[in-house]
């Protein structure tokens, strides 16, 4: 993940317009889900400033991902924040799924506080009808440790995870990392995630999803990740999916 810091809203404006126009001319997604499609909207536009947007084919799920990635650091910490689509119905998009995180630290601090927020919301088809639903909310808590230079970095966190109507305490732990190698030709990065959704002891779900990408130059790069997955989403057991993708880091 590149601390870059030349920002473009051209492009981001462009296609946050395209997402929205999309979802909310949509006649079969329920009213409610244009709704938090505009909330999505009005608060991406005001908020981030890209640092790099992916394009990526599952293979295995037979649809098209874009990613838009934000890593900010400032001098009481940083922010990070992602939002991806999935395109995988006939109407354009399928599912919409948000992550914004900040960790509050000074130079002095080892250890940073953590606080990230999670959640999405996503359409299926079900006897020639289409309908939605939502990821549920959730919030985490916990404490940050983060080394790194313009060649190599790590950041992990381990916290509380707060899921909407869970009803137990639940648990996320987390680590990320980027590699820059052969003159910064070659960028291997990603994140692993280990959390619980129904209490300490059930539902354990781990999800690992490691990228590679060759650098054509300091705007585009080529490349794709896999998909490390066990027990999560609505899918019982362990799943690897790879994808192809580039990027264009702005």
């Amino acid at each position: 993940m590149k601390k870059l810091t030349v920002h473009n809203w051209t492009f981001i404006k462009g296609i946050i317009i395209v997402v929205k126009v999309i979802f909310v001319t949509s006649h079969k997604i329920p009213s409610p889900m244009n709704k938090i499609i505009t909330l999505f909207t009005i608060f991406i536009t005001a908020t981030l400033s890209a640092q790099n947007f992916q394009l990526h084919r599952d293979f295995e799920r037979d649809h098209f991902t874009t990613t838009f990635e934000l890593f900010k650091p400032d001098k009481y910490g940083n922010t990070f924040t992602f939002i991806d689509f999935d395109y995988n119905a006939k109407s354009g998009i399928s599912q919409g799924y948000y992550e914004i995180a900040r960790v509050l630290k000074s130079e002095k601090m080892p250890i940073g506080l953590h606080v990230e927020y999670n959640g999405g919301l996503g359409t299926f088809e079900a006897n020639g009808a289409q309908g939605g639903y939502t990821i549920n909310d959730a919030w985490i808590f916990g404490l940050n440790y983060a080394k790194g230079n313009a060649v190599w970095g790590f950041s992990t966190y381990a916290g509380y995870k707060a899921i909407k109507d869970s009803g137990k305490a639940n648990y996320q732990v987390t680590g990320t990392w980027y590699l820059n190698l052969f003159k910064d030709k070659l960028t291997f990065n990603g994140f692993a995630d280990l959390w619980s959704e129904k209490g300490l002891s059930e539902s354990t779900v781990f999800l690992a999803e490691p990228q590679l990408w060759y650098n054509l130059n300091k705007s585009f790069s080529l490349g794709g990740e896999v998909e490390l997955s066990n027990n999560f989403a609505w899918a019982t057991g362990f799943y690897v999916r790879p994808t192809l993708g580039i990027k264009w880091n702005i």
